[in-house]
């Protein structure tokens, strides 16, 4: 007699190891939660379409976001709502895999409403399956995009009002509106034939995609017991008696039979082909290591500051250019006020002969400021035996610090007489430069033509730089 052995699907993992606990056979969902049938549902279609070795499952923050837990497949993590952008890419770089992005509702419709919006209009050939609890399940039932008029949460303990949050958001209709996506349905799990048709329908969102016919959006109206204060019982009634009757379970758009497949063949680019995209092929060969310029190399933790359009975060960028191509370890990372041009602005700029482990300057050993706000605001954070580069045209007043070398530099000045006072970033490099013989001028010419897109501008600013060194020489000898 043949006996007929029943167990999980092939794209399971036998035990949940990564879950951890004392139970590693057993899923952690909550009793009569629809992410357990829907994980069976998904899969047996793997399994059964042959294409769990070559399946990258994405799943974000909330319920959602254990699914690698469970799936014998390729898993990734992505940020809040950003499921989307990460399948476009992995998509793309990838185009033989099979793409799944599993979200759920405060995900897909809450941060994540552009994301899946664009990903479907540019009909993205993935797969994408969108859990439907009318709530923030995970994180303490709070109100969620698809929470129902009247329904009650942590956040809408009277009721959801139209008039105050809003009326719940359609998901599958607005998707459907778009030309691009192939197949948009939304099912429900609270009967052995609404399961039935889930099994289908993920089967067929699946299949387009195995045959490059392009974006298919399955939303599946799923059980939430805990977050409803309800037993798994109740739970699957609500859905019937509250859930469909204002989303309904139907298919909104389906062309699987009559679209065409597109051609998803990856493009293999040369190294030149690359770096002409990225603008790379005019810069110059790599300069040939100094190995005892690198070993001697002290750390420097830069910030430069002042208003935004003084050139504070592109005197970074060009520090940082500069160091890179004296093969030494760099990191620039800006930080500015919403006005930006006008606005404060300064940057962290970190150049080493290791390995930068955080871009941020909290405690820097130079200091570079153009205004004095900046000065007010930043000379308590440099290190005693720090250097602080003080641009004395705009800054009537002396710094507070005396443990630390403090330069007085008259930037603006020296920029406006040289005929664009745009260029008093340059002089402060120039001046820092000249002071510390950390670099050479020369390594700072080097990288101008490649830094600075007004190629008219290349001279003015050079002089510039020249005009901050001589300064110094001048003012501060040895």
């Amino acid at each position: 007699m043949k006996a007929e052995i029943l167990k999980k699907p092939a794209a399971f993992y036998d035990t949940f190891e990564r879950k951890g606990g004392p139970n590693p056979e057993s899923t952690h969902y909550c009793p009569g939660c629809g992410h357990g049938i829907l994980h069976k549902i998904i899969a047996e279609a793997l399994t059964d379409l042959g294409i769990s070795d070559r399946t990258i499952f994405i799943s974000p923050v909330g319920c959602t976001v254990f699914a690698y837990y469970y799936f014998d497949t390729g898993n990734i993590q992505a940020a809040h709502g950003r499921a989307p952008a990460v399948a476009t890419g992995l998509k793309r770089a990838n185009p033989d895999s099979i793409i799944i992005s599993y979200q759920g509702d405060g995900d897909l419709a809450a941060i994540g409403g552009n994301e899946i919006l664009h990903a479907a209009n540019r009909g993205e050939n993935i797969t994408v399956l969108f859990v439907n609890n009318a709530i923030y399940g995970m994180t303490g039932g709070q109100m969620a995009p698809t929470t129902l008029i009247g329904q009650k949460t942590m956040t809408t303990p009277y009721g959801r009002r139209a008039e105050n949050e809003g009326y719940p958001i359609r998901m599958a209709e607005i998707i459907s509106t778009l030309e691009s996506p192939v197949y948009v349905e939304r099912t429900a799990l609270v009967d052995f034939k609404s399961i039935y048709h889930t099994r289908m329908a993920v089967r067929k969102a699946l299949q387009n995609q195995i045959e490059g016919k392009g974006f298919s959006f399955v939303e599946i109206l799923s059980p939430c017991p805990t977050g409803w204060k309800l037993s798994a019982p109740d739970a699957q009634l609500w859905i019937k008696e509250h859930m469909i009757p204002y989303f309904p379970v139907q298919a909104f758009k389906d062309n699987s039979d009559s679209r065409e497949p597109a051609s998803c063949a990856k493009k293999v680019c040369t190294d030149d082909e690359v770096l002409d995209v990225l603008g790379l092929l005019s810069l110059p060969e790599e300069k040939k290591t100094d190995k005892e310029f690198l070993e001697k190399f002290p750390t420097q933790l830069i910030r430069i500051a002042g208003f935004g359009g003084q050139g504070a975060l592109s005197a970074g960028i060009i520090m940082a250019d500069c160091a890179m191509d004296e093969n030494l370890h760099v990191s620039w990372i800006p930080s500015y006020g919403p006005e930006m041009r006008g606005g404060t602005a300064n940057c962290h700029v970190i150049i080493s002969n290791k390995r930068i482990g955080s871009p941020l300057t909290t405690h820097p050993n130079v200091l570079i400021v153009m205004n004095g706000p900046s000065l007010d605001t930043f000379e308590k954070d440099i290190i005693p035996g720090g250097l602080i580069i003080v641009n004395s045209s705009i800054i009537d007043h002396k710094s507070t610090r005396k443990d630390v070398n403090v330069l007085y530099i008259p930037m603006t000045q020296i920029a406006s007489d040289l005929g664009l006072m745009l260029a008093a970033n340059m002089v402060a490099l120039g001046a820092y430069l000249e002071y510390t013989k950390i670099m050479s001028i020369d390594a700072l010419f080097e990288v101008l033509p490649y830094t600075i897109r007004k190629k008219e501008l290349i001279e003015v600013n050079r002089k510039a730089v020249e005009a901050g060194a001589s300064y110094v020489r001048t003012n501060y000898p040895g």
